[in-house]
């Protein structure tokens, strides 16, 4: 007896098989179809899904200490773990982008500069990415940098949720760094958000509608990884664990901060998500927990 599709079953029992998605799970299918790819994540191996083994863009690593103590940070799990990398850069030669940096908060280093003009001398094709809390960016600061692209964290719309996210009572210097940022053409803007269900979820369309009134280019909204040795904090905080891995909830988080900004969702994430048919979309779940970041990447000396 041949075994008949799912469609052929419906169809037998006198339902048209579309009737069987539901219009939200159309929906998200369309969205994910429908957004382009973070322009941080553009060029990255990542994208290929034909890639057993993929690694992210190179990355100038320049020192693991940050004046942020955020409750979801892989870097503070890394340094806790003996695990951070030590300075330096972690690439190959002629590198479609390199990261200033991945670990810590890169604007701490008094070396920024110096490693950022070095890299732009050393790599001339390369687009440079900053990725910083803005926490410590001023005008004159600014005036040294020369990249092509700024991402800046923020999780929080307000003064009062940054210190509780953060431990750091630091919410109007990044405002101000989106400002510095977001009024500078020759640079791609981005702020780059957490999905924190149960702690931020209100607060990423406003985050999305600060940043555009800013002059932002973009918003990343990339997924959390949840590190064992952060589960007591998030949980304190109201992680709700179970919407944390529910794709769904996260798409849906994107698809309403999109009503303000351009949003973009985590690239290796969306490429995965355009393959899946609507109703394995809308039901989906990411496995969001990790022990520790691990470093693919080759350190040169």
């Amino acid at each position: 007896m041949r075994k008949m599709s799912w469609e052929e079953f419906a169809r037998s029992m006198g339902v048209e098989p579309q009737i069987l998605e539901n219009r939200e799970a159309r929906l998200l299918k369309k969205f994910v179809m429908d957004l382009k790819f973070p322009t941080h994540c553009q060029g990255c191996q990542g994208l290929d899904l034909s890639n057993p083994n993929p690694v992210h863009h190179p990355s100038y690593e320049l020192t693991p200490a940050c004046n942020h103590d955020c409750i979801f940070c892989y870097s503070n799990v890394a340094v806790k773990l003996g695990k951070a990398p030590k300075p330096g850069y972690y690439g190959w030669d002629d590198p479609y982008a390199i990261t200033v940096s991945q670990y810590g908060e890169p604007l701490i280093s008094p070396r920024i500069v110096e490693v950022n003009k070095m890299l732009r001398e050393r790599f001339p094709k390369a687009r440079l990415d900053l990725q910083t809390n803005g926490s410590l960016l001023t005008e004159e600061l600014w005036e040294k940098l020369d990249f092509d692209l700024v991402m800046i964290s923020l999780d929080a719309a307000s003064r009062e949720k940054h210190l509780m996210i953060t431990n750091a009572d630091t919410f109007d210097a990044v405002v101000n760094a989106l400002r510095i940022v977001g009024r500078d053409e020759s640079v791609r803007s981005v702020v780059r958000t957490i999905f924190m269900p149960g702690i931020n979820d209100d607060d990423i369309p406003k985050i999305a509608e600060l940043a555009a009134s800013l002059g932002i280019d973009e918003m990343m909204l990339q997924p959390l990884t949840i590190h064992e040795l952060n589960v007591e904090r998030l949980k304190k905080a109201g992680l709700d664990f179970e919407r944390a891995e529910s794709v769904r909830e996260y798409l849906k988080a994107a698809i309403e901060a999109k009503e303000h900004i351009d949003v973009r969702i985590s690239g290796c994430q969306l490429a995965v998500y355009r393959t899946m048919d609507p109703l394995t979309l809308f039901s989906a779940r990411r496995v969001a927990r990790d022990v520790a970041p691990a470093m693919k990447r080759e350190r040169e000396d």
